[in-house]
């Protein structure tokens, strides 16, 4: 087809903008030209993506790493309450700000289509005021709304009998009322920019109506039978690493049992889950490889035991296929690439969408869901010792992983978005 404009939108977390730039650069493979909005903490990865940046001007830019310094509601708050404000806060109240940034982009050159992940709301009603096509790509598991199973971000597993199915429905019906601190900001929002009044909640506003392109798959979305047609799981959106230079300790792992350590890119207080994982598997016979999330950062606040490695962040592309086990705090993106490579999980999910991530790949029968995000040792002890100790954590992990391998990937992505194109035009 010819080449077309495409403005790729994601917030300005970690796990956002990886793998919008790995949809950014199949793209622009393709001969598209591609802009990408987000911050300007990214600037060079998204440059290195191919993408042109566009770098969020009104809206606050703001470090992943240090929200509170921006959004100040944010102190001291942690789960559900983290939650609920990190959503109004920083998803909704800037949404009026990066609506300013996009429009006046869309001044300077219009587009031909917007992609936007799930919660880049300014993007997608920037997209719905101008009536340009529009595609969400799903960057976070799944949030859309079903008739099957609890709603998503609640952590809870999909019913299977008469009891809890019972309980999902209840917990279904009451979405609208739970979503009332959320819906009330979304609503003014749209106002501000001049939309229409919706009634949609959050789990349906920010997804397109033309094409959604998800990362994951049918397994780790409960197998749910009611998904839209232009719903499609497309695996792990990951760009092809680089060639990078390897930690001094590497050769270490030759001829051990690998069990990798990750609490991702935010709330990364190493005591969380890093020191209990180290101290719980300090008398096992296997190198415990950590990496602590911040580039760099090549050490830990307190002793590891001798078979402990740490590194900031680490290569995926090495470490993964000589890697046994994970211990992670359940980032979807680690827990893609996990289970692509067939590797069984234990999961310490406790804020934002890691609980719903630790309850699916439960649910999938490819990991341990430790149902807190602050694990006690005796906690990962136990959690470790069911996955090495069962097969049928790595049979159910291989499944997920031959799922995930099938779909397509970032090529899928693109080929799809180039669909959504040519049903515009």
């Amino acid at each position: 087809m010819r080449m077309a404009r495409f403005l790729l939108s994601a917030m300005p977390f970690t796990g956002h903008v990886n793998p919008m730039r790995a949809v950014a650069a199949a793209l622009t493979a393709r001969g598209h030209s591609v802009r990408f909005y987000t911050g300007s903490a990214f600037r060079a990865a998204v440059e290195a993506s191919g993408a042109a940046f566009i770098p969020w001007t009104s809206a606050p830019d703001f470090d992943e790493n240090d929200l509170a310094a921006t959004f100040p509601r944010l102190v001291g708050k942690k789960g559900f309450r983290q939650l609920l404000t990190n959503v109004v806060d920083v998803f909704i109240e800037t949404i009026p700000a990066q609506v300013d940034d996009l429009l006046a982009e869309w001044d300077r050159e219009p587009w031909d289509a917007v992609v936007s992940d799930e919660l880049s709301l300014g993007a997608s009603f920037t997209a719905q005021k101008l009536d340009t096509a529009w595609g969400t790509v799903a960057v976070v598991p799944l949030n859309l709304a079903s008739s099957q199973g609890a709603p998503s971000t609640t952590g809870i597993s999909r019913g299977t009998n008469p009891i809890t199915k019972t309980r999902d429905a209840l917990l279904r019906a009451l979405v609208p009322a739970l979503s009332g601190p959320i819906t009330g900001p979304l609503r003014r929002a749209r106002a501000a920019i001049g939309l229409p009044y919706s009634n949609l909640t959050l789990d349906r506003m920010g997804f397109s109506p033309q094409l959604i392109v998800a990362s994951g798959s049918p397994m780790l979305d409960y197998d749910r039978t009611d998904r839209p047609e232009h719903l499609h799981f497309v695996g792990e959106l990951a760009l092809q690493s680089k060639p990078t230079t390897l930690p001094p300790w590497w050769g270490d792992l030759d001829g051990r049992t690998v069990v990798h350590v990750a609490q991702g890119t935010q709330n990364i207080d190493p005591t969380d889950l890093i020191g209990p994982a180290v101290e719980a598997l300090a008398e096992e016979d296997v190198l415990v490889v950590v990496a602590t999330g911040i580039a760099g950062r090549d050490e830990l606040p307190f002793p590891i035991p001798a078979n402990a490695r740490v590194g900031g962040f680490l290569p995926y592309a090495e470490l993964l296929p000589r890697t046994d086990i994970m211990i992670t705090n359940g980032g979807w993106g680690g827990t893609l690439a996990a289970l692509g490579h067939g590797i069984p999980l234990v999961i310490g999910g406790g804020d934002l969408d890691k609980p719903e991530v630790a309850a699916r790949v439960a649910w999938s029968g490819a990991g341990v869901n430790l149902r807190t995000g602050t694990p006690s040792t005796a906690q990962v002890a136990r959690g470790y010792s069911r996955v090495a100790s069962d097969a049928s954590y790595r049979d159910a992990a291989a499944r997920v992983g031959e799922q995930l391998r099938s779909l397509g990937g970032t090529s899928r992505a693109a080929e799809l978005l180039e669909g959504l194109l040519v049903k515009a035009l």
